[in-house]
């Protein structure tokens, strides 16, 4: 292997001449890129086409040979991955899926940040700063593992909620409760769940002539709303697509009471246009933090069909619903959408007072 002018030493100092966006690349990465891709795959005792396939499955770009865009983290970040096939968490046939998932989410969060990192820069009064002779790269150096702290702290908070799901003994005759407990590792990832979208109306044309802060501040606030409703009524935003939120529940009912009250608060915020939900209940695919099946694409039709401010939900989702006093159902004509000739939607409403305290 070729060592020759592997560039500075890894934590070197930029110099005065480095652009500023290379000094906040090596300044994230903690060091100075120094090897080639044929380095870092015989450094961690991978296979160079294999060490490709994974590098290409994060979402990284691709790299010519010869340059040297590689630190001793990407050497230890290939080895920990042949670690969790050799320790059986993770099977060569799904090796690419994972890593694509790790990338793809982590993409997202990535890009959101150094463009915060970035303007925060710029805001900041020349050389100095207000915390005596120190430069932002400087500042930022220090605010860098504060923030990857509380990365640490959100994921691992995570893991605790779902570690609370898995059943720590098996019920009569060797039962577990699927319906409160998520797939376990290994295996299929198929459950029952409840699904639903929920859009903002009309957000095309409202959004046409708005500024770049009012489009912010009117996502900030659908994300913020939709985030704390379907958090109070437990359950889980899979992820958001554009003006979409996708979420999950374990139960009907407490994914219907998420969806009436998402339209109730959308109507009382004078910044959001009105909202509409589609809701499907049935078998679903759980993959690497996506969601997947017949269900996923009821609801998501739904809610292209429904009218501002209304909650459709599938004859499943209805059935799951029958006999409880807190919710009406009506049923509506079949309609034919993509992937469903005639697909059957029932109309949901919180039950009226008078009808709620009669049935009780």
């Amino acid at each position: 292997m070729n060592h020759r002018d592997p560039g500075p030493p890894a934590g070197a100092t930029p110099g005065p001449s480095v652009p500023p966006a290379v000094a906040l690349r090596d300044l994230v990465l903690g060091a100075t890129p120094r090897w080639t891709r044929g380095d870092v795959a015989e450094r961690a005792g991978v296979g160079l086409e294999r060490a490709e396939r994974i590098w290409r499955a994060l979402g990284f770009p691709a790299v010519e040979d010869g340059e040297r865009v590689f630190t001793d983290a990407d050497v230890e970040a290939l080895r920990a991955v042949a670690g969790l096939i050799e320790a059986g968490l993770v099977t060569g046939e799904s090796e690419t899926m994972v890593v694509r998932a790790v990338g793809y989410h982590l993409s997202r969060l990535a890009e959101w940040q150094i463009d915060v990192f970035l303007g925060w820069l710029g805001r900041a009064p020349g050389p100095g700063t207000a915390r005596g002779d120190e430069s932002p790269l400087e500042r930022a150096a220090e605010l860098l593992p504060e923030l990857e702290a509380l990365q640490a702290y959100v994921w691992r908070r995570h893991l605790a909620a779902y570690a609370e799901r898995i059943p720590t003994a098996p019920g009569p005759a060797g039962e577990q409760d699927s319906a409160a407990a998520p797939p376990l590792p290994g295996e299929a990832g198929l459950r029952h769940s409840a699904v639903g979208f929920t859009d903002m109306v009309g957000y095309t044309r409202l959004t046409r002539g708005l500024e770049g802060a009012e489009l912010g501040r009117m996502i900030d606030s659908f994300e913020s709303l939709t985030g704390d409703v379907i958090a109070e009524g437990r359950g889980r935003v899979v992820k958001t697509i554009g003006d979409e939120v996708f979420f999950v529940c374990e139960s009907a009912s407490r994914a219907a009471d998420i969806a009436l009250e998402l339209t109730a608060r959308a109507q009382d915020a004078p910044e959001l246009p009105r909202v509409r939900t589609g809701l499907a209940y049935g078998e679903v695919l759980a993959r690497y933090g996506d969601l997947y099946g017949t269900a996923v694409n009821a609801a998501a039709r739904l809610t292209a069909v429904a009218r501002p401010g209304t909650v459709l939900v599938d004859t499943a989702f209805s059935g799951e619903l029958a006999g409880r006093p807190e919710y009406e159902l009506k049923g509506l004509r079949p309609v034919s959408v993509r992937g469903f000739p005639r697909l059957r939607p029932v109309l949901l409403r919180p039950a009226r007072e008078g009808r709620r305290k009669a049935v009780r």
